[in-house]
């Protein structure tokens, strides 16, 4: 069957082959490159960005040897107001967030999918590594590359209009691939980092929005061990750049455990302190039928990070994720996404962590 299909183009190697592949598939394939700076150059340039005027010129070269049409879509306020403010009120309250994962949920599959379906396109296409099939999202083959855990917030109404090509493919055979198309992103390296931030500083990008905010960094005991200049510079699980003006007892490094944005205060402690067993999540998102009762299955805490065997249980507007050995390092605002074996079976927003007794 053919679809009308608006190919997400981000200027880089793997939306040009998704696109490519989509068109090759017999579809009427339309590209469209997201506009999402108003002033393009505060974002990252080169090839460490994704919304940069070069990468829509890459992106338009790409299309332009598929051949198909393109279009560059401005969502630079959309982008600003659910991903950057997002962002910033987000490490404000003491939590992490994920803007790549934010990006995904608010933008191309709310934002851009929404106005794409409004215009009559049934499905919208992305260089994502993941696959999808009658609604079941898995993880790609590409180990080292799988992103089901930044696309495990979309619903499944929205799944049911995307389309992930390259899901069962490898990026080295991505490039090899864009190569004999004749595409010139064939060797664009990958972005990387947050494209927000155009010189990779994200406490300064912080600290130029919130302000100094000058407070203590105390140890387990409460003992002051050193001074910030704003805890949303800060996140949990971090070792380097605390600048700490009395050193342990022991002698071995410390980590930031705690955050807290009513007393403005860091908490530091020793490495084996980031250790939690139990976490409370909220506002799940479920792509398969929600459990009746706690159920085994694997979560993953971060993206590209390790898998736990756990048991979850809903618990009205929560998730409760017991981890079958403990985990390190958990920060709030990061996602938990549920997995059987390589089925996305939902995910939820980390809230609160329970630590391993001393």
């Amino acid at each position: 069957m053919t679809l009308r299909v608006l190919a997400a183009m981000s200027g880089g190697v793997d939306s040009a082959v998704a696109a490519a592949r989509a068109a090759e598939a017999g579809h009427d394939v339309t590209g469209v490159h997201m506009a999402l700076s108003s002033n393009p150059q505060s974002y990252r340039t080169g090839a460490r960005g994704c919304c940069t005027l070069e990468d829509s010129r890459d992106a338009r070269r790409a299309a332009d040897v598929i051949g198909i049409p393109f279009y560059v879509w401005d969502l630079a306020e959309r982008f600003h107001h659910d991903v950057v403010e997002d962002f910033v009120s987000e490490y404000a309250a003491g939590r992490t967030p994920n803007p790549c994962l934010r990006c995904n949920e608010k933008i191309k599959f709310e934002a851009l999918l929404d106005k794409a379906l409004a215009l009559g396109f049934d499905a919208v296409c992305t260089g994502h590594y993941a696959r999808l099939a009658d609604g079941v999202l898995r993880r790609g083959v590409d180990d080292g590359k799988d992103q089901s855990y930044v696309l495990a917030v979309c619903t499944t109404e929205q799944l049911a209009h995307a389309m992930f090509p390259l899901g069962d493919t490898t990026k080295a055979d991505i490039r090899a691939e864009a190569e004999r198309r004749g595409l010139q992103v064939a060797d664009k390296p990958d972005s990387h980092d947050i494209c927000f931030i155009a010189d990779g500083d994200t406490k300064g990008f912080l600290a130029e929005r919130l302000g100094a905010a000058p407070g203590p960094i105390v140890d387990v005991d409460g003992n002051q061990v050193g001074e910030h200049e704003g805890s949303y510079g800060y996140t949990v699980g971090q070792r380097k750049g605390l600048r700490l003006g009395t050193p342990a007892a022991d002698g071995k490094p410390r980590y930031v455990l705690d955050i807290s944005p009513v007393t403005n205060t860091v908490t530091v402690g020793p490495r084996e302190a980031l250790d939690v067993t139990d976490i409370t999540t909220e506002r799940p998102v479920w792509l398969a039928e929600v459990p009746a009762g706690p159920f085994g299955c694997q979560v993953q805490l971060r993206a590209h990070g390790e898998v736990y065997d756990c048991v979850a249980e809903p618990d009205g507007d929560r998730l409760i994720i017991r981890l079958a050995r403990p985990a390190r390092g958990v920060a709030a605002g990061q996602a938990a996404v549920l997995y059987e074996d390589d089925r996305v079976l939902g995910s939820a927003t980390i809230a609160e962590t329970v630590r391993v007794p001393a």
